[in-house]
């Protein structure tokens, strides 16, 4: 009976590391923001728009946040006239948080920028997807849940 029992915890362990070195333990991830649905858009009126999903599960017990997005590239700083946009104080409700509701997930469209200054798109895909030019961010008053890099670029152009 207890070579059984070292038999299946073996079993277990060695399903948990295999899974988690082949990636499979996305499966049992708890992500505050779910990195492959958060992406910078390029609209056809030349303006950038962050879109992103916020696992509010994890927010439980913490009723309020916002949501900073951080640019680390000057160029794409300048282009786009900001360092940090956050979503929750102007954007949203005069200055208050959001409010973790309902959906154990939250689809954030933040307000399009117009670009200041024109880029490439392929200059722009580069920043967003290989040199972490802009970071995500969930916070409160309190603390900070989440940060993460945005890797994905789509275009309407």
């Amino acid at each position: 009976m207890g070579r059984n029992i070292r038999i299946m915890i073996v079993l277990v362990f060695g399903f948990f590391c295999s899974s988690f070195l082949t990636g499979c333990g996305l499966l049992f991830s708890n992500e505050l923001i779910v990195n492959h649905y958060a992406d910078a858009l390029l609209t056809k009126n030349n303006e950038l728009q962050f879109r992103f999903r916020i696992n509010s599960e994890i927010l439980e017990g913490h009723q309020l946040y916002k949501v900073k997005v951080t640019i680390h590239d000057d160029k794409l700083a300048a282009a786009i006239g900001k360092r940090e946009i956050v979503y929750g104080e102007e954007q949203v409700l005069n200055g208050e948080y959001l409010e973790v509701k309902g959906k154990s997930e939250k689809f954030i469209f933040m307000e399009p920028i117009p670009l200041i200054k024109d880029l490439h798109i392929q200059e722009l895909k580069n920043m967003i997807e290989r040199d972490q030019a802009v970071s995500i961010e969930v916070f409160n008053n309190k603390e900070v849940f989440g940060r993460v890099y945005l890797t994905n670029f789509s275009s309407e152009l």
